[in-house]
């Protein structure tokens, strides 16, 4: 019992600090690129392909939703909770350290987008692959993006089980 107890905390601890250490790392990239793009040229780092570009979005990819921080904000803490109560709750199986990983990361880039539109007013996006004219992104976005993709791979049984028990 003990045991189990020093291990559960010592898992709260480490996704604790890797929210932290996480959401630092969107935080400070977002500082550099408005420290050396915003009012500049974009920066082609593979002409044609990729470049960084400073973008100012008050909505969610494409712009979609623009001006809805309100309500980015109420489906980011939403989100949190659901995270932090799964993480929670997975604690005591190893089957589902993966899981809990994924958690802490789709809560940094949840919490990275969160914290700009508090004190910005907008999310500051600076990825941009031009050869497909994708969306203008962020650390945070890929964050999110790279753990629900794995998500759905790693789970993907107990997914469609659930959904299938749902029907």
């Amino acid at each position: 019992m003990k045991d189990s107890f020093v291990r559960n905390k010592r898992c709260v601890v480490y996704g604790t600090v890797g929210v932290i250490f996480l959401t630092v790392i969107d935080q400070l990239t977002k500082c550099l690129a408005v420290s050396y793009l915003k009012d500049g040229p974009s920066m082609v780092l593979i002409p044609g392909v990729f470049e960084l570009t400073y973008l100012e979005n008050q909505g969610a990819a494409w712009g979609m939703l623009k001006n809805f921080r309100w309500l980015f904000l109420i489906f980011t803490a939403v989100a949190c909770g659901a995270l932090m109560y799964g993480y929670v709750k997975s604690l005591p199986s190893k089957r589902y350290r993966n899981f809990r990983i994924l958690c802490v990361f789709l809560f940094s880039g949840a919490v990275g987008n969160a914290i700009d539109r508090v004190f910005h007013g907008y999310v500051i996006d600076f990825f941009y692959f031009s050869l497909i004219d994708f969306p203008v992104f962020n650390v945070a976005d890929c964050y999110v993006t790279v753990s629900m993709v794995l998500f759905l791979i790693l789970y993907r049984k107990e997914v469609l089980a659930w959904i299938r028990s749902e029907s």
